[in-house]
């Protein structure tokens, strides 16, 4: 990814992202673009937190949309496809920054599928209270599940049927594959 802007503060990035009309992700002085997804991505990233909002509501796990920005200990801002904290939200930057995610959700793309799975998960793994990471690939059935064991070591589950079911321990929930990719029209839907 290529850098829009470089060498700015945390705090100038804040303002940037209260003036655009579009999201930025933010590491280390550099602002990058988030580029917008295609049907299949939108339409996934619609079901996860359709599917999560109806399976938690009056839970004490509550999901959150793209809108919400993650910020992780080392130090990545960014806009998951999905997020979702439990108890009470922990929250800085005006309401606009959640801290506490236990589980998150990226959709994959082409242009995204080796950043989601390599420098993003490294950023997402510095979250204490991440507790599952779940990627879903756009063009094909494919789910990869990684849940945490401890500090340091993650658990890895591919899920490749619709008819699969995924365990989320994290906030009690158990879900179809089927349902993530439900009005996606995928060369290989299994």
């Amino acid at each position: 990814m290529q850098a829009i802007k470089s060498q700015i503060s945390r705090e100038d990035y804040l303002k940037l992202e209260e003036a655009s009309t579009e999201k930025h992700e933010f590491y280390q002085g550099q602002v990058f673009a988030m580029a917008g997804g295609t049907f299949q991505h939108a339409r996934i990233g619609l079901n996860v937190t359709t599917e999560l909002a109806v399976r938690l509501r009056a839970k004490p796990c509550q999901p959150m949309n793209s809108d919400m920005r993650v910020v992780t200990p080392s130090g990545l801002n960014t806009y998951p496809d999905a997020s979702v904290y439990c108890g009470k939200p922990e929250l800085t930057d005006n309401n606009k920054t959640l801290l506490n995610p236990v589980l998150i959700v990226e959709v994959l793309s082409p242009s995204t599928r080796s950043y989601d799975r390599g420098d993003k998960f490294h950023h997402y793994r510095s979250i204490p209270s991440l507790r599952d990471y779940l990627l879903i690939d756009s063009e094909t059935v494919l789910v990869e599940h990684y849940h945490r064991i401890n500090s340091y070591e993650w658990h890895l589950h591919e899920y490749r049927q619709l008819a699969d079911v995924l365990s989320l321990d994290s906030i009690g929930q158990k879900l179809t594959i089927a349902v993530f990719y439900e009005g996606v029209e995928l060369v290989d839907a299994s």
